[in-house]
C-alpha cells in the first residue's frame, strides 16, 4: 500500500489554508467582527472544527447546494449532518411551516397536526405510543430518566466511542479490564460517568452480557449501526442479540436513529424488523425545524401511567415548555408524510452507492490503505485497510490532520463534508453531477497526495 508522506501533507495543507483564505475575504471579514462577542466567532464552540483558519459565513441554502457569503456555490454533502438530511428548506415544509407562523408558533397545547405526526411515526416504526421534544438528546435524555423509572435501575450501557448528543451518560469510555471512564471531551461531567455507565464494544455480545448480568441496568441506549465515528456496521445477528439480552436482563432497550434513519423510511429499525422498547429520533424529521421524539411500545406506556402522579408529571424532569411546538409539529407532518418518502430513498440510496464507488475508485487509483462504508443514503470512507468492527477499531483509525486537510481540499473545490468525520450524505435533491463532481475532486485529491 503507498504510504503518507506527512511533510508534503503539511506543505498542501498550508497551500489549501492560502487558497481559502484569499477566496472568502467577505466571510473572513464576519468571523473577525463575530469574535467581538462569540468566542471563535461562532454561534455554537463545534463550529470552529470546520477546515479553514475561520468558518463559511452562508447567504443562503436550498436543495443540495448552499451559497457563501462570498458568492462560491457549494454541494452540500454534509447536510447539517443530517438535519437537513431532506434537503435545505424542502418546498412541503417551508409552506406548512409558513402558514404556522401566522396561527401560532408555541401554546404549550396540542394541534390536529400532533395526531398526524404521532400516527405516522408509530406507522414508520412500528411503536403505537409517541412524545416529542426539541432535540434527539433531550429525547434520549427523557427515554433514559423513564427506564431507571419504571426498572428501578441506575445504569446505563452505551457503545464505546458512541455519540447519543450531549447525554451525559453516554460521553463514557472503554477502560482497562472493561472500566468505564470519562470520555477526554466529557466537559464538566456532573459526576464519574463510571457511577451511571457501563462501556461495551459494539458487535461484542458476550461484553453486553457481562454488563447486564450486575443487575443495575435500567436500559441500553444504541445505534443499531454505529455512527459517528466511522460507520461500524453491525455482525448478522448482532442487534437481534442485544433484543434477547435486554429481554433477559430485565433492561430497556432504547434505539437511536438520529443518523440511521439514513437506512429507509422507518431507519435501521424497520429496515431489518428491529424490536426495540423505545426509539428515539429528532433532526431530520423537521425538514430544519428544530424537534426530537421518543416512541415506546403500549407496554411501557401503561407502565409509565401506573408510575407518574399528575401532580407531578410537570416537574418530574420530563419535558419543556417549547415541545410539541405547533410550528415543530406543522414541519413534522409535512416533512413526513411529503418529503421523507419512499420515493426520496429510492433516490438518495443509489447516489450513497455512487458517491461510495467514487471515492473507492480514488482509494484503488493510488493504494491508500483506506475503505469506504456504506449506510443507505450515507457513506464514509476512513484510514484503515478495512471497515472497522468496533467503536475502538474505528478510532483507533482516525487521523484528524488528514482529515482537515482533505475536508479543506474539497471545501476550496466547493463541496462540503461532515466536519466531524469523512461522511457524505445524500438528499432528494442532490444529482449524479454532484456525486460526479465528489469523485472528480477526490480522485485528484489523493493522487496529489500520494504521488
Amino acid at each position: 500500500m503507498t504510504s503518507l508522506d506527512r511533510s508534503r501533507l503539511a506543505r498542501l495543507h498550508e497551500r489549501e489554508r492560502a487558497a481559502f483564505t484569499a477566496a472568502r475575504p467577505r466571510s473572513r471579514e464576519l468571523a473577525e467582527r463575530a469574535r467581538a462577542h462569540m468566542p471563535g466567532g461562532v454561534p455554537m464552540s463545534w463550529m470552529v472544527k470546520w477546515p479553514g483558519d475561520f468558518p463559511v459565513f452562508v447567504e443562503s441554502a436550498a436543495g443540495a447546494h448552499f451559497t457563501c457569503v462570498d458568492g462560491i456555490d457549494h454541494v452540500d454533502l454534509c447536510l447539517g449532518d443530517t438535519g437537513a438530511m431532506m434537503g435545505h428548506s424542502p418546498a412541503a415544509t417551508v409552506d406548512a411551516v409558513t402558514r404556522q407562523l401566522s396561527r401560532g408558533i408555541t401554546t404549550m397545547l396540542p394541534t390536529e397536526d400532533a395526531i398526524a405526526v404521532s400516527t405516522g411515526l408509530a406507522e414508520r416504526f412500528g411503536l403505537p405510543y409517541w412524545q416529542f421534544t426539541l432535540t434527539a438528546t433531550d429525547a434520549n435524555r427523557h427515554a433514559i430518566r423513564y427506564a431507571r423509572l419504571l426498572t428501578g435501575r441506575s445504569k446505563v450501557v452505551v457503545h464505546n466511542w458512541c455519540y447519543h448528543g450531549s447525554v451525559d451518560e453516554a460521553f463514557a469510555t472503554l477502560g482497562e479490564g472493561g472500566s468505564t471512564v470519562d470520555r477526554p471531551s466529557n466537559i464538566g461531567a456532573p459526576v464519574p460517568t463510571s457511577e451511571t455507565t457501563r462501556v461495551v464494544e459494539f458487535n461484542d455480545l458476550e461484553a453486553l452480557e457481562r454488563a447486564l448480568a450486575h443487575g443495575d441496568v435500567a436500559a441500553i441506549l444504541v445505534e443499531p449501526a454505529l455512527t459517528n465515528i466511522g460507520i461500524v456496521l453491525p455482525d448478522d445477528g448482532y442487534n437481534e442479540g442485544v433484543r434477547e439480552l435486554a429481554t433477559r436482563y430485565g433492561a430497556l432497550l432504547i434505539n437511536d436513529e438520529t443518523h440511521t434513519i439514513c437506512a429507509g423510511p422507518g431507519g435501521y429499525t424497520r429496515a431489518h424488523d428491529l424490536h426495540p422498547d423505545l426509539l428515539v429520533i429528532g433532526k431530520s424529521i423537521g425538514g430544519g425545524i428544530p424537534c426530537g421524539t421518543f416512541g415506546f411500545t403500549a407496554e411501557i406506556a401503561d407502565r409509565i401511567a401506573r408510575s407518574v402522579e399528575l401532580e407531578d408529571i410537570d416537574v418530574g424532569g420530563i419535558g419543556g415548555t417549547l415541545a410539541g411546538n405547533g410550528l415543530s409539529m406543522a414541519a413534522m407532518k409535512a416533512t413526513l408524510e411529503q418529503v421523507m418518502t419512499p420515493a426520496a430513498f429510492e433516490h438518495m440510496v443509489p447516489l450513497a452507492d455512487a458517491w461510495a464507488d467514487g471515492v473507492q475508485a480514488g482509494i484503488d487509483a493510488v493504494g491508500a490503505d483506506w475503505h469506504v462504508t456504506r449506510l443507505g443514503a450515507r457513506a464514509e470512507y476512513n484510514f484503515s485497510r478495512t471497515p472497522s468492527h468496533d467503536g475502538q477499531e474505528a478510532h483507533d483509525s482516525d487521523d484528524f490532520e488528514l482529515q482537515q486537510y482533505l475536508h479543506l481540499y474539497a471545501l476550496n473545490r466547493g463541496i462540503l463534508l461532515t466536519p466531524f468525520h469523512n461522511m457524505a450524505l445524500m438528499c432528494p435533491d442532490t444529482t449524479t453531477a454532484d456525486v460526479d463532481a465528489h469523485s472528480a475532486m477526490f480522485l485528484e485529491c489523493v493522487e496529489e497526495l500520494f504521488s
